[in-house]
């Protein structure tokens, strides 16, 4: 779907399912004044033009870690040696596909990736450095900076 065929009440119901996505089809319909089934419509087809990506549940770490424990969250900054779009993409779909990575985002200027990951402990960051990162012979350069607070984590994007 490309911009100009949302509207405004595609906007809000945009903005109302990404504050909190149990919402029933009734009650947005409600906030956003137009009926059930015409709701239901507009949300399958923002659904199927892919600007709703998925619907997930955001778990709590502070309230998880009295049964899980915190765990190490880090941002990790990743060189490579060798920049070829083969080499990027090779290295994209390696950490894509690793579970503790929960985040990943090749940049520029700077270093090639940022990934955001989380593990249970510093064991398990040495375990996934490994696999991830010294396993690699094009990595040239990794730089992890460890999470002590999270101040903010809201996964929305801007409508407005």
């Amino acid at each position: 779907m490309e911009q100009n065929y949302a509207d405004a009440t595609d906007i809000r119901l945009l903005e109302l399912l990404q504050t909190d996505a149990s919402l029933s089809n009734q009650a947005l319909a409600e906030r956003v004044h137009i009926s059930p089934p015409t709701c239901l419509r507009r949300v399958k087809r923002l659904r199927d033009a892919g600007l709703i990506e998925r619907e997930i549940a955001v778990l709590s770490p502070d309230k998880l870690a009295g049964v899980l424990g915190y765990g190490l969250s880090a941002v990790v900054e990743i060189s490579l040696d060798q920049q070829g779009a083969e080499w990027l993409e090779a290295f994209e779909a390696r950490v894509v596909a690793d579970d503790a990575v929960q985040q990943c985002y090749r940049v520029s200027p700077g270093p090639d990736f940022i990934l955001l990951v989380h593990v249970a402990d510093m064991p398990g960051y040495q375990a996934l450095a490994q696999r991830l990162f010294t396993s690699n012979a094009n990595v040239r350069n990794v730089k992890a900076f460890f999470s002590i607070k999270r101040a903010k984590f809201q996964p929305k994007v801007m409508l407005a």
